[in-house]
């Protein structure tokens, strides 16, 4: 396995620029630790227990992407972590300080390190100094060699291997204050605006490169965790990654299709706590060092080019709704 080397100083020609390089990790709280372990492990993922928690890593990267503890009740969003190079802390620091962004005590989940500020939605944000896990460039597609005249029965479904996928892509978060939120994340931690549609949904980026987004945020009425979505190798891993969650009894979600805003090839398998995990390929990237125009697009042609309808449910925050069987 390559070993995958994480970035810790910024590159020169965004020396200028000071803002949060990558979303560092995500803390959520479900009721059966258990049973989150069985299906992110179904799912592809490496996870591991480390006492009281469940990390979430993938196989071919050495960064854990988040942690799961639990706790009674529904599925809840925790916090969230960014990190930011040593270069730009201070600057940061300065900026949300002169903007007036409230400051926070540690989560209880979480440690003292680094600067903690409280999220317009009332939840905390810690912004700590780490080495740079958005990647540096647009994903390789790998593509496997066409099998010899004859011998094209050799991939049957007894021996097509289990997806694993290569890191997090993004994550998409419930908001009910899209305004504020979004002034927060580009004015203090200096995220920009890639694409969205109105205050329905915002698609945002790190500006030191990162996919077309690293956060996302839907209009809702309270925040929450939508989905988790991480990237896999081309369209087969997306196919094969729903048939491997629907053998393993997984059977509600959303997929195959094709995004438009980021352009992705997805699939959407529905977690026992009515949130996603997104198997992702092919999405745009923003390099650090292009200015990319965002735009504002209509609802009805800024969700997907083609795939099946949406499920009815598919934009419910069950973090705050009561779940339908």
């Amino acid at each position: 396995m390559a070993q995958i080397q994480l970035r810790t100083r910024k590159s020169p020609h965004r020396a200028a620029l000071h803002g949060v390089h990558s979303l560092d990790s995500f803390v959520f709280t479900v009721p059966d630790l258990d049973e989150a372990e069985r299906f992110y492990d179904a799912f592809g993922l490496a996870p591991r227990r480390e006492g009281a928690r469940l990390d979430l890593y993938t196989e071919s990267h050495p960064h854990a992407w988040g942690s799961l503890y639990q706790a009674p009740g529904v599925k809840k969003l925790q916090y969230l972590r960014f990190a930011c190079f040593a270069e730009d802390f201070d600057a940061i620091a300065a900026r949300i300080e002169r903007l007036g962004v409230p400051r926070c005590a540690p989560h209880p989940l979480g440690d003292d390190s680094g600067l903690w500020v409280q999220h317009p939605e009332g939840y905390p944000v810690q912004i700590v100094v780490a080495a740079k896990s958005a990647p540096d460039d647009r994903s390789e597609l790998a593509t496997e060699p066409r099998p010899p005249t004859g011998t094209g029965a050799s991939l049957n479904r007894a021996r097509i291997p289990k997806v694993h996928p290569r890191r997090l892509s993004h994550i998409l978060l419930f908001c009910a204050q899209v305004p504020e939120a979004l002034r927060f994340y580009e004015e203090a931690l200096g995220l920009r605006v890639t694409d969205r549609s109105g205050d329905h949904i915002v698609f945002m980026h790190g500006v030191h490169g990162s996919d077309h987004h690293l956060i996302a945020m839907a209009k809702s009425a309270g925040p929450g965790l939508h989905h988790l979505s991480w990237d896999v190798a081309n369209i087969d891993e997306v196919g094969r990654g729903m048939e491997q969650m629907l053998a393993a009894g997984h059977v509600r979600g959303w997929g195959v299709g094709r995004h438009v805003l980021g352009s992705n090839y997805f699939h959407y398998v529905r977690d026992p706590w009515g949130s996603y995990c997104e198997y992702s390929c092919d999405m745009d990237y923003v390099p650090g060092d292009f200015d990319w125009a965002a735009g504002d697009h209509p609802p009805e042609d800024s969700f997907y080019a083609w795939g099946p309808r949406v499920p009815e449910d598919f934009i419910t925050n069950f973090e705050i709704e009561p779940a339908k069987a």
